[in-house]
């Protein structure tokens, strides 16, 4: 809320220490022309960085201040001696829109892309004082405008540039208001907020200040006919009246520029403001926009102040003693901020928020005339033109002291807005802090406070001393916000004090509402448990922000002091202390909210810590979650699978613990024994009597090629558990077959015996017989007397045992007829299998005489050489050198050709040894043994019909050394 008010003046002594050193407001520098004039300036203005010079020649100058170089020379179409000098012109703030007057009352009318001034007609005669542009600025024509007159009246008219001959510029010209008592030095027109077709137009004589609010009117075409007439004849103004002065004074008004950006703190910063020139001194305010209603005009001039023209310091003369009679304004301008006036020859600054003067210089010579005072409304550029000369008023940073004089009004928001510095902010705060609590605003002194240098323990002594609880929690919240991280120390101690003032105003409202009490007169209970959500929830977002900063030890001491549940579970989520949290679900049975935590976490340690519990409680949820989590080592939970395990006696399909084993064996592929181990003995020791989900296990386990389980301990399970089926299976994965048939045959599991005797086949059948011969055994014993029919029948099931393997088990007294039949088929069969045996001797017998004549033959084999035989290699004559020849295919060759032949066809070894050999027969070795291996490897067999030949199937045809061109068609 503003901090306004009209208590005692706030000290200002020392503010000026605070003021930050730079250049100052204002500086009158003299321009320098870049091009030479024959005349004196007989009338300027500038509007939107274009700067407009009238010579007394007539001539006109339009400059491009963005480039000085570029200038418009403009000649009026008639000479000074048939119109007169040109007297003043009007600038719109856009620069489209030049109006041009004469001593003569000759008006013309320039636009910004022409260089020919054309005559308004209409106008002629008509002495212009003042022009209020068309508040929507626009560029193609000045659309409806005000003119204000010497004689009084006000016109309205619509100007647009024309190429036609016949056509005049002005669309239209009006008379819509007339005042009676002089000129009308000043119009101003602008746009009533959120009202298309609302109008404040404001108008000045050396006497009157005129505030006109209302609706205007709409014809049915622009620029067919005058919309301000609705106006002035249906709107009563709003007057400000001064008296005459004997002596003739300028009158004039003026508007500050457009706002340079900068929003101000009392948000007003599409306000303008205005000063109007009169015979009593300056009437300076603001131009409030709202709220529209005909005594807006009333509000604006009762807000207003009248600067007294005999406030205007004297001048001083030559010798440098002030002249007894203070020289009249000539000449005003408005900056954002400050009130530029012409007095002599010299330009002062006036603050317009305390009407000081800032700024006093003398700038013109003895003998210089001051032509006008104009200024940029676009740009916030100042100008003073002499006759002569062109001078531009610098205005620099001219806000800096705003925030002084706002302090020293009590306006603590706007000077808080307007200070700057880190000191200049501080004194504004400390200020404003003392003033509320003056004024028993402790909990909006706490806020400023916080922000200012003011001792904290004399802040913090006069909250507590005032019982100011709440407003000291507020200090503190604002204290640490501003306290910089490397104040460690200090941070953590507020942020405990603000722990400890938390906890006891909880307390407090909890009291209250227990005891149904009102804490204040007209505070009900609900209204105090709104309060206390309220604090529950400022707490929580302290602690939130601020955690860094709390000490985890003290803050749980100060909270569990107060015995405040809710909040430790508030900062322990806030720290993200987990085993606090989840510690405080699970005492209270709260699973859900403890899964819900549990779900956030990615420390393994809690969940090892935790599952425990959870798993005998929520076990189909937490092993959900355990699977989600593929890092947790699986072996620092089987504690809390056994746990479950033993505590839950549901069917295996349900068992989460069999489940988050199976989901580690399966989808982890878990390697690790102790996983195996657990899955295994909460098969065996389940009290189903199935065998499926064990044996399913078990089965899946003998497709590695060593267990993952401890066999001995998977064994001792099955034995205790009595899973017989199990332990056969475990024995057989061992090899230890007859070990399991003994089991099964122990406990009458003749089906289970059977199977594993059949396992060792081809790989022991000896082993095989054993086993089957004990099964038979078995099945013999239990059978009895009587039942030699089903032993028998059990015979055929193994193609091993015969009846003679079976009749030891039989007891002495069965008679033989029992299994006549029996013996006899075995008898026939070994008949047939002596026979057999016969026919195979017979067969072997001639195949050996056979051979023996075969080796007798290979003595007397021969082959004929005819004389002109070749090498099958060289070609040359076989019988040139020592050669080979082979009976059975006729083919000869020379010795060493075969040799090398066979050398290149051959493998490595034979190629090794050859050369081996050859090398021991050239040294002199054992020629006739070397020798006869020699020939053995290389006459092993003919290379054109042997193996040799059909290797060489994947060589080419045509090789490298061959004429291709002999193979060509």
């Amino acid at each position: 809320m503003p901090l306004e008010s009209t208590y005692d003046d706030v000290s200002t002594a020392g503010l000026q220490d605070l003021t930050e050193p730079s250049l100052p407001i204002f500086k009158v520098e003299r321009v320098q022309l870049q091009f030479s004039i024959s005349s004196d300036f007989v009338a300027a203005q500038v509007a939107n960085n274009v700067l407009i010079l009238a010579l007394s020649t007539g001539r006109i100058l339009r400059i491009d201040l963005d480039s000085p170089g570029d200038i418009d020379d403009i000649d009026l179409p008639k000479k000074p001696q048939e119109i007169g000098l040109i007297r003043s012109m009007f600038l719109d703030p856009t620069a489209s829109h030049l109006i041009i007057t004469t001593t003569l009352a000759e008006n013309y009318y320039l636009h910004t892309q022409s260089r020919q001034p054309k005559s308004l007609s209409r106008l002629k005669g008509v002495r212009i004082e003042s022009i209020a542009w068309n508040p929507s600025l626009p560029t193609a024509s000045t659309r409806e405008i005000l003119i204000g007159a010497s004689d009084g009246n006000v016109y309205e008219v619509y100007i647009e540039l024309s190429n036609e001959f016949y056509r005049r510029e002005e669309k239209y010209l009006k008379a819509v208001y007339r005042v009676p008592d002089g000129p009308v030095a000043g119009l101003w027109v602008d746009l009533s907020p959120n009202k298309p077709d609302g109008r404040r137009v404001i108008l000045a004589t050396e006497t009157r200040l005129f505030h006109f609010t209302g609706r205007i009117g709409r014809p049915g075409q622009e620029g067919s006919g005058s919309i301000f007439t609705k106006l002035f004849e249906t709107e009563t103004p709003n007057v400000h009246e001064v008296a005459r002065d004997s002596k003739p004074m300028s009158s004039s008004l003026n508007v500050s520029p457009d706002p340079s950006g900068v929003s101000s703190a009392d948000g007003d910063e599409n306000e303008r403001s205005y000063a109007w020139l009169c015979a009593q001194g300056i009437l300076h305010g603001k131009l409030w926009t709202g709220p529209a209603s005909t005594g807006l005009g009333s509000s604006i001039f009762n807000d207003s102040k009248m600067l007294p023209k005999n406030k205007i310091p004297p001048s001083e003369n030559a010798s440098g003693r002030r002249k007894p009679a203070v020289d009249p304004i000539a000449a005003i301008l408005l900056t954002q901020w400050h009130i530029l006036c012409f007095v002599g020859a010299r330009i002062l600054a006036i603050q317009r928020l305390d009407e000081k003067i800032v700024y006093d210089q003398v700038v013109l010579e003895p003998g210089d005339t001051m032509l006008c005072l104009m200024a940029d409304q676009k740009k916030n550029t100042f100008w003073l033109l002499t006759t002569r000369e062109i001078f531009e008023i610098v205005v620099n940073d001219e806000d800096r002291d705003v925030w002084k004089i706002m302090l020293a009004a009590q306006k603590f928001d706007q000077a808080s807005h307007y200070a700057r510095s880190p000191s200049q902010k501080d004194a504004v705060a400390t200020a404003s802090g003392d003033f509320l609590i003056n004024k028993k605003r402790y909990l909006e002194a706490a806020s400023l406070y916080g922000k200012s240098s003011r001792s904290f323990e004399q802040v913090a002594l006069t909250f507590i001393d005032h019982g100011e609880q709440d407003a000291l929690r507020k200090y503190l919240l604002v204290k640490i916000s501003n306290f910089k991280k490397a104040y460690v120390m200090q941070r953590i101690m507020i942020a405990s004090w603000l722990v400890e003032i938390f906890m006891s105003k909880l307390n407090s409202l909890d009291d209250t509402i227990t005891t149904k009490a009102q804490l204040i007169e007209g505070t009900n209970t609900a209204e105090t448990k709104d309060e206390l959500g309220s604090i529950r929830k400022e707490f929580q977002d302290f602690v939130n922000k601020y955690k860094s900063d709390l000490d985890r030890k003290t803050t749980y001491d100060i909270i569990s002091s107060h015995g405040r549940e809710q909040e430790l579970l508030a900062y322990a989520t806030a720290i993200d202390d987990s085993n606090f949290v989840l510690s405080y679900w699970i005492q209270r049975e709260r699973w859900q909210e403890a899964l819900d935590v549990l779900k956030k976490q990615n420390e393994p340690e809690i969940f090892y810590r935790y599952s425990s519990v959870l798993m005998s409680h929520v076990g189909t949820d937490l092993v959900d979650i355990l699977m989600r989590h593929p890092d947790l080592n699986p072996r620092k939970l089987i504690p809390a699978l056994l746990n479950y395990n033993k505590d839950n006696n549901i069917p295996l399909p349900k068992n989460q613990a069999a489940r988050y084993l199976n989901y580690c064996i399966n989808q982890l592929q878990s390697r690790d024994p102790a996983i195996h181990n657990t899955l295994l003995s909460i098969y065996a020791s389940h009290p189903s009597t199935s065998e499926s989900a064990l044996m399913s296990y078990l089965a899946a386990q003998s497709l590695n090629s060593k267990p993952l389980y401890d066999t001995d301990f998977a064994f001792r399970l099955c034995i205790q558990h009595s899973r017989v089926q199990s332990a056969v299976h475990i024995y057989s994965s061992m090899g230890e077959f007859s070990s399991a048939v003994d089991l099964a045959l122990k406990h009458n599991e003749i089906d289970l015996a059977s199977s594993v005797a059949d396992r060792p086949t081809e790989t022991d059948p000896a082993l095989r017989k054993r086993l089957w011969l004990a099964v038979a055994k078995k099945v013999i014993n239990q059978q009895g007397v009587g039942s030699v029919k089903t032993a028998l029948d059990f015979m055929k099931r193994c193609d091993l045992l015969r009846i003679e393997d079976l009749i030891p088990f039989f007891p002495d007294f069965v008679v033989i007829d029992d299994f006549k039949e029996e013996i006899c088929s075995a008898l026939e069969s070994y008949s047939r299998s002596i026979s057999a045996l016969d026919g195979e001797m017979d067969a072997s017998a001639a195949t050996a005489e056979s051979i023996k004549n075969d080796i007798k033959q290979l003595n007397n084999r021969y082959a004929i050489v005819e004389p002109g035989e070749r090498c099958r290699v060289c070609q040359l004559p076989l019988l040139s050198r020592q050669f080979f020849v082979f009976p059975s295919c006729q083919h000869g060759f020379h010795s060493d050709c075969l040799g090398r032949k066979v050398l290149e066809g051959s493998g490595l070894t034979v190629r090794g040894r050859i050369r081996e050999l050859q090398a021991s027969i050239a040294r002199g070795g054992r020629r006739e043994r070397e020798a006869r291996e020699l020939d053995a490897l290389v006459a092993q067999q003919c290379i054109l019909c042997g193996d040799f030949a059909i290797k060489l199937i994947e060589e080419p045809f045509v090789t490298e050394s061959d004429d291709k061109h002999e193979w060509a068609l």
